[in-house]
């Protein structure tokens, strides 16, 4: 069984972490004459960045550490057993971003990886470099090597209040974590898209695999990004497989973070239907065949049925990884169904 993830975030790496157990569970490596599976996981590029002379790929990041289980499950990013005594010198030099920390351990992957980008690896090559570390039992791939950095268009926060006051540009990791996304914004920009690819071997494990899972993650910042990157909507409209998103909104509200400022900035409800619609099923030219909603969304799903979403409403919170690991199987129950009425 070929499985390829879309994801980012701290939600995307529960998921993931469900699609590894259940795939385990499901098709052992070999065992009793089954299948072994292999999932190649898609992580968003764009709230990568350049802070304090290191490279950082926050969202590759935390999908490596929790795989690795070596993140901290308190804080929900970042690595356990953390310090921060390089951030404190690095802000008594007034060095990088004062409401931004990098752990010490973080800093290690943040160096090695800069070291490696130096020396002219690329990202997907570094990206090798790091998995070979732990036994991840997944291939992580960045959406790109190139560098497509999202920048938010805001109204200046200086001039807050003014009727004229100027537009800037903030590097997402500056909106989303020193202002909270609590200005609104205008605009998400992707740089250098007009020159990025897919990464070596992302439209592959598209095209190639028997099911594609759009994970529970930001729509707009994380999964809307891989999505605007040439090539990769393309694969996906090609590919034989059935695609499968898990909506990111129980209730109305957004799980973690703040992705319903982002939603509201593109003019999108906080409502898991809204956000199936968004993405737009794939009969009618969108990428979706099926959505998962949260049983608390249930009414949602004859509408989403009419729209051309082989929908179902199951238990969407993801509270420890047998909870993720079955989120994770209802998503493989739902693309066995697609395939089994493509072959009728």
């Amino acid at each position: 069984m070929r499985i390829t993830v879309l994801a980012g975030g701290v939600g995307g790496a529960r998921f993931v972490r469900g699609v590894r157990e259940e795939a385990r569970r499901r098709w052992p490596d070999g065992q009793g004459g089954s299948e072994a599976s292999a999932v190649d996981v898609i992580v968003n590029t764009g709230d990568d960045l350049w802070l304090a002379g290191v490279r950082l790929m926050p969202d590759f990041d935390s999908l490596l550490y929790a795989l690795a289980g070596v993140n901290d499950t308190e804080r929900g990013w970042g690595r356990a057993g953390e310090t921060e005594r390089v951030a404190a010198e690095l802000s008594e030099w007034g060095v990088g971003w004062p409401w931004f920390t990098l752990g010490d351990l973080d800093l290690g992957t943040h160096l090695a990886r800069t070291s490696w980008l130096r020396d002219g690896l690329t990202p997907t090559q570094v990206g090798e470099r790091l998995q070979g570390r732990w036994p991840l039992g997944v291939r992580l791939r960045p959406a790109t090597d190139t560098e497509v950095d999202t920048h938010v268009l805001v109204q200046d926060p200086d001039a807050a209040g003014a009727s004229d006051a100027p537009t800037v540009e903030l590097h997402f990791q500056e909106w989303w974590t020193r202002y909270r996304a609590s200005l609104p914004a205008l605009e998400f920009r992707q740089r250098n898209l007009d020159v990025a690819r897919p990464a070596p071997g992302v439209a592959e494990a598209i095209a190639d695999a028997d099911v594609v899972l759009v994970a529970p993650s930001n729509p707009v910042v994380s999964i809307g990004t891989i999505l605007t990157i040439p090539g990769i909507r393309e694969a996906l409209a090609a590919t034989s497989a059935p695609v499968v998103g898990v909506s990111p909104i129980i209730g109305g509200a957004v799980v973690r973070g703040m992705a319903d400022a982002c939603l509201s900035a593109i003019g999108v409800e906080t409502d898991a239907a809204a956000v199936a619609r968004h993405y737009g099923a794939r009969s009618a030219g969108g990428l979706l065949d099926g959505w998962l909603v949260a049983e608390e969304d249930a009414a949602e799903v004859e509408g989403l049925r009419a729209h051309g979403f082989a929908a179902r409403a199951v238990p969407l919170w993801m509270r420890d990884l047998d909870t993720s690991a079955a989120l994770a199987g209802e998503a493989f129950d739902l693309a066995r169904e697609l395939r089994a009425d493509r072959g009728r």
